[in-house]
């Protein structure tokens, strides 16, 4: 049993307590200084939460510890089609919150089960990816696994959270990069996404970045229907775009979309692009070292919305400055780096790109969090992993990690039989 115990990565764990621990620290500063009589009873309990969902999700952590790897490899399909069933009954009879209708609640404690299917999904498309037929029939296999990450996408997008859509949606190249498709494909694939944004920033860049991408990957590849791919997928996503932008979207989306161009203009600077301003204000103030814990101007006045949840980091960044956003963001860094090395010790397809994809989830929540915080990226609601208040995204996300250990902990214990 004591060798067993040894065999648990403790580094990654300490990264997972650091992380954590900021966050409560962060959660308790918005709660429990200055800023708490601007707050309701609600939200001033939101750290004693978060710390029993911290005990919890530890809990979970060593109960995933004790499965042996074939659970995980044959429940993989029975776990997303549950998750699948969870979202069905969510979109049903769930509760809204914010907007989105995305919360099943059992007595007084509510359960994002978007946040669940992530931990599914990941399992189903590993398994799939990972199966000796998808070594020999590559596109079909990919095109497969895009489908098992579409669906449960198109559910979260009708219970109107697409910030949550969005993850699943930028796991697709990440997963099929992982499985080994080439990098061209892969590109091909991310092109959109990029020209799109673009599209959104300055739509010039856009148009050079669909020439430019058109060029080079006919140059990469010296096949004319790779161009003539990437022509119609950056070209397509662009003016897909520019037509959304003009007639399809409604006037307060449009606003929120474009309005972190410039939330300071007086179009925006007192409605949609007000989060941005307090952010950035609340960021820039920080400094190199920070005004404290419990004594930033912008947190603790209540200047900044949500400060315990999607803008933990403008918090971290006022109170501990530019070394202790920098230090949460090297924390994050060597994290992701941890989980793809355990998964490339694992030597086996399942192992890997089960690994890739909760890098890769962790990854991009990171990646748009800290951009809408610091006006890269427009808000759309997406938590910062450990640190957000949030029960479920904490629990799932810990949850994945654990899989991850479990994975590399008896990772002699898998079958060359997938």
């Amino acid at each position: 049993m004591f060798s067993e115990r040894r065999k648990v990565d403790l580094v990654l764990i300490s990264f997972w307590v650091l992380l954590v621990s900021a966050g409560l620290m962060a959660i308790y500063s918005t709660t429990h200084g200055p800023a708490a009589e601007f707050l309701p009873q609600s939200v001033r309990d939101n750290f004693m939460r978060q710390l029993l969902w911290a005990g919890l999700s530890l809990v979970a952590l060593g109960a995933v510890l004790a499965l042996p790897i074939r659970f995980f490899q044959t429940m993989a399909y029975p776990i997303y089609g549950l998750t699948l069933v969870l979202l069905v009954i969510t979109l049903a009879i769930g509760r809204e919150v914010n907007g989105a209708k995305a919360w099943l609640y059992f007595g007084p404690v509510g359960l994002q089960t978007s946040e669940l299917a992530k931990v599914g999904t990941v399992l189903a498309v590993a398994r799939l990816l990972s199966s000796r037929q998808a070594r020999v029939d590559t596109v079909r296999y990919a095109l497969a696994a895009v489908g098992l990450i579409l669906l449960p996408a198109g559910i979260i997008i009708l219970q109107n959270d697409t910030g949550t859509a969005l993850i699943f949606l930028a796991l697709i190249p990440i997963m099929l990069f992982w499985s080994g498709l080439p990098m061209a494909t892969v590109l091909l694939v991310i092109s959109p996404a990029l020209a799109g944004y673009l599209t959104v920033v300055y739509w010039p860049a856009a148009l050079a970045f669909a020439v430019l991408f058109t060029v080079g990957m006919y140059w990469r590849t010296r096949e004319a229907y790779m161009g003539v791919l990437a022509g119609l997928f950056t070209g397509g996503a662009a003016a897909a775009a520019s037509f959304a932008l003009a007639y399809v979207l409604k006037p307060y989306q449009l606003a929120r979309v474009i309005s972190f161009t410039n939330p300071e203009s007086e179009a925006f600077r007192k409605t949609y692009g007000f989060h941005l301003v307090q952010s950035k204000a609340a960021i820039g103030s920080g400094g190199l070292w920070g005004k404290g814990f419990m004594q930033g101007t912008q947190t603790q006045g209540a200047y900044v919305p949500e400060q315990s949840t999607d803008f933990i980091f403008s918090v971290i960044g006022e109170e501990f400055g530019f070394v202790g956003a920098g230090l949460v963001v090297l924390l994050f860094t060597l994290l992701l780096i941890r989980l793809i090395r355990l998964g490339s010790e694992c030597r086996h397809p399942f192992g890997m790109l089960v690994a890739a994809g909760v890098a890769g989830v962790i990854l991009i929540h990171v990646f748009i969090n800290i951009g809408m915080t610091t006006g890269l990226l427009p808000v759309i609601g997406i938590p910062l992993p450990f640190l957000s208040y949030g029960g479920s995204a904490l629990l799932t996300h810990t949850l994945m990690l654990a899989i991850v250990l479990d994975l590399h902990r008896r990772r002699d214990d898998f079958s060359i039989f997938v």
